[in-house]
């Protein structure tokens, strides 16, 4: 893995994040930054937490042997399976996750009508359920397992026939009955126009704003901040092999997110 030193190393089980690196990269664009897609493994969001956990601690392992200062964990659900583990294992190194954004929803549309949609595992997860009875208790909150959709979501092909009938499938009955959506998973965003398609005008919310201030926050508490005058470079890995899948990085990084 190792390309520079002192880098802040992302990680999720695939493609999903590249959506908060672009937020990260956006918030610091002078420093380094290493994105490790598990795509081999991927999703995580169907597999038991002690796996989870054990894939996410070889990924850190990797990441805190070849320099990096920082890590974020660019999965909900990995976050939620491995977080505090990896802060445990690694206590002088900033680790970093993520999670549903309920709160920025349950802010914005007090006694609203929201949908989480998110991964199965997720959703069953304990942190899932302290937010939603924490930030939700005012709200009307739906939750939406979407099992498959990480799936068609990493073969990068995001107006597939598939995909527009899994979203009409299991969207179209909430279609004029919330008025918010979070998307409890970091691939989610990439759909966003997918979804809007499907809903009609609607709010998004997604925890890679939030995570990328968060970031930058404990870079600085840890007075480990790259120089002003750093030009930052960002570098993709993934567990599958090929130039393929680093160009299919390459190529969502790029996107435009909605």
């Amino acid at each position: 893995m190792k390309e520079f030193d002192n880098y802040i190393g992302v990680f999720d089980s695939g493609v999903g994040g590249i959506s908060v690196l672009k937020e990260l990269v956006q918030a610091m664009p002078n420093e380094h930054f290493l994105f490790y897609g598990d795509s081999a493994h991927a999703p995580y969001g169907d597999k038991d937490p002690q796996t989870i956990a054990r894939l996410s601690s070889d990924i850190a392992t990797h990441m805190i042997d070849s320099g990096c200062k920082a890590i974020v964990i660019a999965c909900n659900t990995a976050t939620s399976a491995a977080a505090e583990q990896l802060r445990t294992t690694w206590p002088n190194t900033p680790i970093i996750g993520i999670e549903p954004a309920l709160k920025p929803a349950a802010r914005a549309f007090v006694h609203g009508r929201i949908l989480v949609m998110a991964t199965a595992a997720t959703l069953k997860l304990e942190k899932f359920h302290e937010l939603a009875v924490h930030w939700g208790s005012n709200s009307e909150i739906h939750t939406l397992p979407c099992p498959g959709l990480v799936d068609l979501i990493e073969t990068g092909d995001l107006d597939s026939r598939a995909m527009r009938t899994y979203l009409e499938e299991k969207l179209g009955p909430y279609r004029g009955k919330v008025d918010a959506i979070v998307l409890g998973c970091t691939h989610y965003p990439f759909i966003k126009r997918q979804i809007a398609y499907v809903m009609g005008e609607i709010a998004f919310f997604d925890g890679g704003e939030g995570t990328a201030r968060h970031t930058k926050r404990k870079l600085q508490e840890h007075g480990i901040e790259a120089p002003a005058d750093q030009k930052g470079r960002v570098v993709f890995r993934s567990s599958i092999e090929g130039e393929g899948q680093r160009e299919l990085y390459e190529r969502l990084y790029h996107l435009p997110l909605y």
